[in-house]
């Protein structure tokens, strides 16, 4: 019983392999580093197969620890990064237009991490809003409550004009 498990979630992965490489592209923006953050999910996944107790829960279950493992990079990549920006001294600016197709994804970005990965996860790999609860741990309500609060500020920031004064 334990080698079928092991077969499904090795078939599993690699039959998801490019969505969870997207999702990892979508938060790191670096091809290395999204195929580093997939080969360690599927690492783990492996390693810890055993502890699957419900083999329907695959889907989530592997998208669960594909999202750990993203978070746990970039926190790796945010130490890295504060220790350069401590080197340097002067930081140049720039000023660009807005444009919406490429600032949408950065928007995203500056949105709470909660709200980050519950858009990212319905909206870039189409989960329901269940799987998200299960995925982040998170109560349903609370899942909904954080998605269209994260919807309300992009709104807020692409269309300011759009937003309804209370």
């Amino acid at each position: 019983m334990k080698q079928d498990l092991y077969e499904k979630i090795v078939t599993y992965i690699i039959e998801n392999q490019n969505n969870f490489y997207r999702l990892a592209y979508c938060y790191v923006q670096n091809q290395e580093d999204a195929l580093d953050v997939v080969q360690n999910t599927a690492c783990k996944v492996l390693e810890h197969y055993e502890s699957l107790r419900n083999e329907d829960a695959i889907r989530t279950w592997v998208y669960k620890i594909v999202v750990n493992e993203i978070l746990r990079f970039l926190k790796e990549k945010n130490k890295i990064r504060l220790l350069e920006e401590n080197e340097q001294m002067e930081l140049s600016y720039e000023e660009k237009a807005f444009d919406i197709q490429e600032d949408l994804y950065t928007q995203i970005n500056h949105l709470d991490v909660d709200e980050q990965n519950i858009i990212k996860l319905r909206f870039y790999e189409g989960l329901s809003l269940k799987e998200i609860a299960e995925i982040t741990e998170v109560n349903l309500n609370t899942v909904k409550a954080k998605l269209y609060r994260g919807l309300r500020k992009l709104k807020a920031v692409i269309r300011p004009d759009d937003i309804e004064t209370y």
